[in-house]
């Protein structure tokens, strides 16, 4: 909201750099696949490129008529997708610099659109409650989503680019087959909007910020909650995981940004109880296996967290003399 963009080095002790040249909230980032450039959207109505080193240049686009909302590169990096309040979704040329084409079927505000993997399709969602789905050659409405109850907050593609998930103001996030064009799941998890979604690369796990403050890790193949992270002091903004799916950064209204290492391909609850077992000396030790799960900085979900506690207890009777 302060019109700048920072550029945060996972190295400790090495500095982040803040770039300002929006002359209003920026409200979106994206880095090409190269990493060589970022694009941020603002509602200043414009996209800019940036080169993110030390000088942090930039080049402007006039992209529309409204508040941009979301900004994404194609996987080859040569173009890039902005949705916009004006009702449009466009397509740009990265090196350049021009506009290439405009999608405009909605009839509300596009607060989101992202190309597919293989860059053949755009998926856009919107304030009409609609998800649609793009043929880039053709520049066709492939098909229109309509199952969602409130505005379209978020959507983006599965990694293997045969689905797709959107996040809405109903609460709710859904994820459809782009070839079927079937409704696959449907998850009612959180107690206000969701407001951003990004898939593990793996394609396995899914995790969603909320307005109710929350991020939720969902796993897919299982079609269930794992885990509840409880970090952000009111709502969660946006979250992305890291390119290898190590990490994922959230950000929240509350001016923060919280990098969190995901731990959740690695770790089974069962192995960190064993592993941690506490000495037998220690007749006090009851809470620190609780901690160390804790510390792994993940809320568990409630069933998983009473079986740690069943666990705990039968360690601590078996150790106390």
């Amino acid at each position: 909201m302060d019109s700048c963009l920072m550029v945060w080095h996972m190295k400790p002790q090495t500095r982040a750099y803040r770039f300002a040249g929006h002359k209003d909230a920026v409200t979106c980032v994206n880095f090409s696949p190269s990493g060589h450039l970022l694009a941020s959207g603002s509602r200043d109505k414009t996209v800019r490129i940036w080169v993110p080193n030390v000088k942090g240049e930039s080049t402007v686009f006039r992209a529309h008529t409204a508040t941009v909302r979301s900004v994404h590169f194609c996987s080859d990096g040569q173009s890039f997708v902005t949705a916009s309040d004006d009702k449009t979704v466009k397509v740009w040329s990265t090196h350049r610099q021009k506009f290439l084409f405009s999608l405009s079927q909605h009839i509300n505000w596009v607060r989101c659109a992202k190309f597919s993997p293989d860059g053949r399709l755009i998926v856009s969602a919107s304030d009409d409650k609609t998800v649609k789905l793009w043929d880039k050659t053709s520049r066709e409405c492939v098909h229109s989503y309509c199952e969602h109850g409130g505005f379209v907050t978020y959507v983006d593609f599965h990694p293997s680019g045969t689905c797709i998930a959107a996040a809405g103001m109903d609460n709710t996030v859904k994820v459809w087959d782009v070839r079927t064009h079937r409704l696959l799941q449907h998850y009612q998890l959180h107690s206000a909007a969701v407001n951003a979604l990004s898939f593990h690369p793996s394609g396995n796990y899914l995790v969603t910020a909320s307005s109710d403050s929350t991020l939720k890790i969902l796993d897919l193949m299982e079609g269930r909650l794992l885990y509840t992270l409880h970090g952000h002091q009111g709502p969660a903004t946006t979250v992305a995981f890291s390119r290898t799916g190590e990490y994922f950064a959230s950000g929240g209204s509350d001016e923060q940004v919280m990098v969190w290492k995901s731990n959740f391909d690695i770790v089974d609850y069962g192995e960190v109880l064993r592993v941690q077992r506490p000495p037998a000396t220690r007749a006090s030790s009851s809470g620190t296996l609780t901690v160390s799960i804790l510390e792994q900085r993940l809320t568990l979900t409630e069933d998983k967290l009473k079986q740690c506690l069943e666990n705990q207890q039968l360690i601590m009777q078996r150790t106390t003399p």
